[in-house]
Parts: structure tokens; C-alpha cells; sequence
């Protein structure tokens, strides 16, 4: 009997009534304090949970394959919780691998876990779960009117989804549970809902969907939930009438407060967590207080959807991106520096363009103008300073894009305008060349949902037998 069997069984008979979840980051690769996490195995949990990516870092990483964390970074933060789980044998669950869980992502991850089981001497079962979705299948959905936008998005086009780097779909509990069925002791999900990873076990267990859920979205972000705030492991206990959570860093409290506050986090309604499987409703959850550093969650209520949906999630390559870092502590420039970029987008078009048509997009960014400032006094707004300008040029190639900027750095420097008082230069510069080739530029042209008939289908599962000298063994 493998370690989810004991439990469920434990669960199932009434020897145990409740399970214990470690969330050990908030998210895989940007390290993970090593006292808080080492606190939190002490206290035995029956899993270790990690999510690894978001949307939040943009669609360049989806785009482009990349991680957004450093391979060093990430593979320091494997090591620690890999190690946890094996030393515990307890299984340990990672989604949206690589930061975006597209293939390459989820490859670099499992390349990474592979190295580290050879370095440490590891043996265990490794389950993975792709995310990519079949261009052939995102066309069927959209022909059959089962795709719909998010947000302000438009209606997906074939021709976005054949233009697009990379398609994901999010997955959620249901692949999670496949996995754990199996009794994988490693389970590494490309892009997925960040709630499955925590709550697929209790939901097993048949402790209630709604307070599962509500536990995982909290978790997910470790410590983020407590005073004051944190990147530090944090241990989430649930039973069948509520949760209690508890940082594993002493000098953090998960307070009412500061639970119910987190709750809201990333939800438009702040009643309601809309997950693929149906919506949580928050109206009745109760935060109470179990000392000064743990409270317990509970009446949080599941309502499943009456259709099963995954969000896509695709970007695509529009040009490459260079950009001007500069400064300017001018009171004559700050005072005309609307006026000042305006003119200098027309001389560099005509410097760069000449007779032809103008192929990129030249756009400022003013950093202590029109932002966070002090009060008016008698209704005229102070002036700065100083300024910070962020030029930006979106442009077919690299070359373009560098052409461009550098030339509105060298006019933007010595631009002559009224009241100018010195002629030496307008900008100061940070470090030299202050112009950055960022590369190819991306957004995101896929975010929709799409109605499924069979979700499972849509995840397949793959497992690995991972012995102590890296000998890697194909078994399903």
C-alpha cells in the first residue's frame, strides 16, 4: 500500500479525520527559505504542493519556451523539495511547470528533477501531465461555437490559433487525481489551475470540494496570506468542517484579517472562485482566530458547472523590442517633456524612415509625471524633479528595433527646445548603452474558454521509474 492509499484509507475508516498540505512556495524558482521549510516537515505533512507558474509574468515565457526563473534558482528549489517528499515518502505535486507548462517547460523540469535524482541518489515514480492542446482540436471547438473570450479579448480566428508559439490549456483537479491514483511519488503537471495541485488530495479523501478549494487558493501562495506577508512555507490542516492555516516562519501570523484579505486575491467577485469544475461561493465563510498565529477557514460551498471548460492560453511573436533607459533632472525639459517626446517620434521617423513607411512603434513611458505625486497647491500640480524615461520600439527585427532606438537616444539627448539652458545634453544615463535589445516580443492571442466533452483526454498521463544511478524507465 503506497503512501495516498494509507491515507485515504485512514481517512476512509476514521482513524484520521483530517490531512496536512505543506505549500512550499508560492512559486517554484525564486527560492524558498530553507528554516521555514524545514519546520514544515517536522510537523509531518501527508504532501507538499508547489506551484511553479502564472500569467503574471506575461506572454513572453509561453511564447518563447523560456523559463522565467534562472536554471540555478529552479533547480535549488527542485532540490529542496524533492528531497523533503523522499525523506517523508510522502508524494510531492507540481503544476504549471517552467513558469508557462507549455512542452518545452514542462520538459526543462523534468530535466532538471532527472539531474538531481542521479546527483542525490534518488529512486521514485515520476508522473507527468502535458498541457499542450492539439491545434486540430482548439479549430473542432471553435467550428462547433464552444470557445468563448475572456475579458477583453475577441473571438478566436483559426488563424490565431495557427499563429500561436504555444496552446495550453489549464488543467484542475481531475488530472491531478489520475496522477495520484497511480501512487506516483513525483507528479509534475504542465499548465494548470494552481487550486488543483493543493486540492485533488482532499477531495479524494471526500472531505468537502468548496473548503478544498477555498484551502488551495490560499496556499498556493505560501505565506503570502499572513502579517506581514511572505515567500515562507505554510502548513494548511483541513478536515470535513474547515481548514486552519499556519506559517512555517515564527514571525508570520495568518490572522482572520489577513486570510479573509487574501481570499480576495486574483477574483473579479470577491464571493466567488471560479474554477473548470464549477465556483466556490465565499458568502458564508467564517475566519476565526485559533491563536495569534493560525486561523481556521470554514463554510466555504461548491457549486459544480453545469458544463465542463479549461481556459486556452496561446501567444504570438509580434517583432522584437528594444528599449531606452534614461533620466532627466532638467526643470526646462520636465516642464516641455510631453512636447519634447512628441517631437522627437516625428524626427526619428524622418531619420530612420525617410520616403518609406513607417514599420515600428515608438512609444514613452514617463516614470514621476502623472503618477503617485504630492497635492496640488492652489491648483497647480508641482513638478518633479526628476524624471525617469523608459523609450520603447516594437519593431519586424532586432536590427530595426535598435536602429530606431538609438537614434531617439542621441536626439532625445540634444534636442533643442525653448528654454533650454544647456546644450552638454537633456538625459543621464544609468549605465552605457543605455539602449537594451529585450528580443522578441510577444502577447498573448489566445484566452479563451473552451467547452470539453472528455477533459481526461484532453491531459493524457505519463510515468517514469527514476532509479538511483538516473536509469529512466518508460512504464505507461
Amino acid at each position: 500500500m503506497n503512501a495516498i492509499e494509507a491515507l485515504l484509507d485512514d481517512i476512509a475508516s476514521g482513524r484520521r479525520r483530517s490531512i496536512r498540505i505543506l505549500g512550499a512556495s508560492g512559486q517554484l524558482g525564486y527560492g524558498i527559505p530553507a528554516a521555514a521549510f524545514e519546520a514544515g516537515l517536522a510537523r509531518r505533512p501527508d504532501m507538499i504542493g508547489c506551484d511553479m507558474g502564472s500569467i503574471d509574468i506575461g506572454p513572453a515565457y509561453l511564447g518563447s519556451g523560456r523559463m522565467a526563473t534562472s536554471r540555478a534558482s529552479t533547480k535549488q528549489d527542485l532540490r529542496r523539495v524533492l528531497g523533503g517528499a523522499r525523506q517523508l515518502g510522502i508524494p510531492l505535486v507540481i503544476g504549471s511547470a517552467g513558469s508557462a507548462g507549455a512542452a518545452p517547460h514542462l520538459e526543462g523540469t523534468l530535466e532538471l528533477v532527472r539531474e538531481i535524482a542521479a546527483e542525490d541518489g534518488l529512486s521514485f515514480t515520476l508522473a507527468y501531465i502535458p498541457a499542450d492542446i492539439s491545434r486540430s482540436v482548439v479549430k473542432a471547438a471553435l467550428r462547433d461555437g464552444r470557445i468563448r473570450p475572456m475579458d477583453t479579448m475577441p473571438d478566436l480566428k483559426e488563424a490565431d490559433v495557427d499563429a500561436a508559439a504555444h496552446i495550453v490549456g489549464q488543467m484542475g483537479v481531475e488530472a491531478f487525481q489520475r496522477a495520484l491514483r497511480t501512487g506516483a511519488d513525483v507528479i509534475i503537471a504542465g499548465r494548470a489551475c494552481d487550486t488543483g495541485i493543493f486540492s485533488a488530495l482532499p477531495i479524494m479523501a471526500g472531505l468537502p470540494v468548496g473548503l478544498a478549494i477555498h484551502m488551495a487558493k490560499i496556499v498556493e501562495c505560501a505565506s503570502l496570506c499572513c502579517r506581514p506577508g511572505g515567500r515562507d512555507a505554510i502548513l494548511a490542516t483541513i478536515d470535513s468542517e474547515g481548514f486552519e492555516l499556519e506559517s512555517m516562519n515564527p514571525e508570520r501570523a495568518a490572522t482572520p484579517a489577513s486570510v479573509a484579505g487574501h481570499s480576495l486575491y486574483e477574483q473579479a467577485d470577491p464571493f466567488t472562485i471560479r474554477e473548470p469544475a464549477g465556483a466556490v461561493d465565499l458568502s458564508n465563510a467564517r475566519f476565526e482566530a485559533l491563536d495569534a498565529r493560525r486561523t481556521r477557514v470554514s463554510g466555504a460551498e461548491f457549486h459544480p458547472a453545469p458544463r465542463q471548460t479549461i481556459k486556452l492560453e496561446g501567444a504570438v511573436a509580434i517583432g522584437s523590442r528594444a528599449v531606452l533607459l534614461c533620466a532627466a533632472a532638467d526643470p526646462s525639459f520636465i516642464h516641455r517633456i510631453a512636447g519634447v517626446v512628441d517631437r522627437i517620434k516625428d524626427v526619428v521617423r524622418d531619420l530612420v524612415c525617410e520616403n518609406a513607411p513607417e514599420d515600428y512603434q515608438l512609444a514613452f513611458r514617463l516614470y514621476g509625471i502623472d503618477g503617485v505625486r504630492p497635492l496640488d497647491v492652489d491648483g497647480v500640480p508641482p513638478s518633479p524633479h526628476e524624471v525617469f524615461i523608459l523609450g520603447e520600439c516594437l519593431a519586424p527585427n532586432p536590427e530595426r528595433a535598435m536602429q530606431v532606438m538609438r537614434t531617439t537616444k542621441q536626439y532625445l539627448l540634444h534636442l533643442g527646445f525653448e528654454g533650454r539652458m544647456s546644450t552638454a545634453g537633456n538625459l543621464a544615463f544609468p549605465f552605457t548603452p543605455p539602449e537594451v535589445d529585450l528580443g522578441p516580443a510577444y502577447r498573448f492571442n489566445i484566452y479563451h474558454i473552451m467547452e470539453v466533452d472528455d477533459i481526461s483526454s484532453l491531459f493524457p498521463l505519463r510515468h517514469e521509474k527514476i532509479d538511483s544511478i538516473n536509469q529512466v524507465n518508460a512504464v505507461a
